[in-house]
C-alpha cells in the first residue's frame, strides 16, 4: 500500500489551532457555555472559507479534501487539550473543557483526543496529500472511517448515558455534523476504485484449491478470532451483571475500570459484543471459504475502530484521571496489557494478510466456455 505524501497547505493551516486555542483561551467573555458553542461553529465556517479559497482545485476534484483539512485542524485542538489535561502545556484550552465540552476531561476524554491529535491527524495529512497529487487513498479512507466511527459510537452514548450526562452544554450539538460526515464519508471512500492486485486467474485458483492446514497463517487468524470472539462476548457479559464467579472476579480483580461510572467503558464492551464479535464470525467463515471479496475492506474498517477502541480503553484504564478503586490493579497489569495488546493487535494482522495476499479473497474467475469446432468437409 503506498503511503502518499503529507499535504503541505494543510499541514501549515491546522497549525493555526496553536494561536486560536491562546487566543480564546484569553477571551473571559467566552466563558458562557452559549458563547462557546457559537464562537466554535464561528470558526469553523471561516476556517472552511479559507480551505476553500486556498484549495479550491483540490476541492472541486474531492470535497473529501475539505473535510480533512478542517478535520486537521481539530485534531490539533484535540492534542492540545489531551495536553492540558494531562498537566504538560498551560493556557490553551482550559476555557473549553470547563465550559464546553466537560467530558473531554475524563481519562477518555482524554486518550480520544490523544488517538485524534496522533493516528488521525497523521491520515488527514496522508489523505489530503493523496488528493492534492491525484493518487488513491482508499486503503487510508477505511482504516480512517473504521477509527473515527468508533470513537463515535463510544463517546457521544457515553456523554449521554454516564455521570456527566447533566453537563451536556450547547457545543455538543456541534457533534452533529461528526455523527453524518462519517456516513457521509464512508460512502466516497467505498466507492472509491480498488487498487489493482496483479493477480492472475491461474494465481487465484491455485490459492482457492489449497486447504486450511497448507494455510498455517489463515489457520493461526482463524483460532485467534475464536478466541478474540469468545474474550469478546465475556466482557460484554460482565458489563451486563452477570453473576457467574467468573464474572466478578474478572471485574474486581482485573478490568474494575468497566465499572466506572462515567459509561464509556460499558458502551465500549457492548459495541464491541454487538459489532465486533458478528465481524469475527464472518471473517472466520472468509478465511475458510474463498472468494469473499468484502473481507479485505471491512478488515482495514474494523481494525482501524479496534486499534482506537483499545488504545482509549487501555490508557483511560490506567489514567490518574480514573478513581483508584477502578485502575487496573498492579499486580494484574501483565494480564491486563498482554490480553488487551494481543486484542488489538489481530485484527491489523488480518488486515495485513488480505492487503499482501488478496487472491483467496478475489471471486474465482468463471472458466471459458468450449469453442465450438467446426466440421471439415
Amino acid at each position: 500500500m503506498d503511503v502518499p505524501p503529507p499535504a503541505g497547505k494543510i499541514a501549515a493551516l491546522s497549525l493555526g489551532a496553536l494561536p486560536v486555542s491562546c487566543a480564546l483561551n484569553l477571551a473571559s467573555a467566552l466563558s458562557h457555555p452559549l458563547g462557546m458553542a457559537l464562537m466554535s461553529a464561528l470558526i469553523l465556517g471561516l476556517l472552511l472559507v479559507a480551505i476553500y479559497s486556498l484549495s479550491h482545485g483540490e476541492i472541486s476534484y474531492d470535497p473529501l479534501y475539505a473535510v480533512f483539512a478542517v478535520f486537521a485542524f481539530t485534531s490539533l485542538v484535540d492534542l492540545f487539550i489531551a495536553l492540558q489535561e494531562d498537566g504538560y502545556v498551560v493556557g490553551f484550552m482550559d476555557f473549553y473543557t470547563k465550559e464546553g465540552e466537560p467530558y473531554l476531561r475524563t481519562a477518555h476524554g482524554v486518550f480520544i483526543c490523544y488517538w485524534d491529535g496522533t493516528i488521525h491527524y497523521l491520515l488527514y495529512l496522508a489523505m489530503a496529500g493523496a488528493i492534492h497529487r491525484r493518487k488513491r487513498y482508499r486503503n487510508l479512507g477505511l482504516y480512517w472511517l473504521g477509527s473515527f466511527t468508533m470513537s463515535i459510537l463510544v463517546f457521544l452514548p457515553g456523554n449521554i448515558l454516564g455521570k456527566y450526562s447533566s453537563e451536556i452544554r450547547p457545543a455538543f450539538f456541534l457533534a452533529i455534523p461528526y455523527m453524518l460526515v462519517p456516513c457521509w464519508a464512508g460512502m466516497r471512500v467505498f466507492n472509491q476504485s480498488r487498487a489493482p492486485t496483479y493477480c492472475t486467474p491461474n494465481m487465484v485458483q491455485e490459492e482457492q484449491k489449497k486447504g486450511l492446514l497448507q494455510r498455517p497463517a489463515d489457520l493461526a487468524l482463524i483460532i485467534y478470532l475464536i478466541l478474540a470472539g469468545f474474550f469478546t462476548l465475556f466482557r460484554g457479559l460482565v458489563v451486563l451483571d452477570c453473576p457467574t464467579d467468573a464474572c466478578f472476579v474478572y471485574i474486581y480483580q482485573y478490568e474494575p475500570y468497566l465499572r466506572d461510572p462515567v459509561a464509556y467503558p460499558k458502551v465500549q464492551m457492548l459495541v464491541f459484543m454487538f459489532y465486533v464479535l458478528p465481524f469475527y464470525g464472518l471473517a472466520t467463515y472468509a478465511l475458510i471459504f474463498p472468494g469473499c471479496s468484502w473481507l479485505p475492506d471491512w478488515a482495514l474498517v474494523f481494525a482501524g475502530a479496534i486499534g482506537q477502541a483499545q488504545f482509549s480503553h487501555m490508557g483511560a484504564s490506567m489514567h490518574l484521571r480514573t478513581p483508584f478503586t477502578y485502575r487496573v490493579p498492579e499486580d494484574a497489569w501483565a494480564c491486563f496489557f498482554v490480553c488487551n495488546l494481543l486484542y488489538a493487535l489481530g485484527p491489523h494482522l488480518l488486515a495485513y494478510r488480505c492487503l499482501q495476499r488478496p487472491a483467496f479473497f478475489l471471486c474465482s474467475p468463471t472458466p471459458s466456455p468450449p469453442a465450438h469446432h467446426k466440421k471439415q468437409h
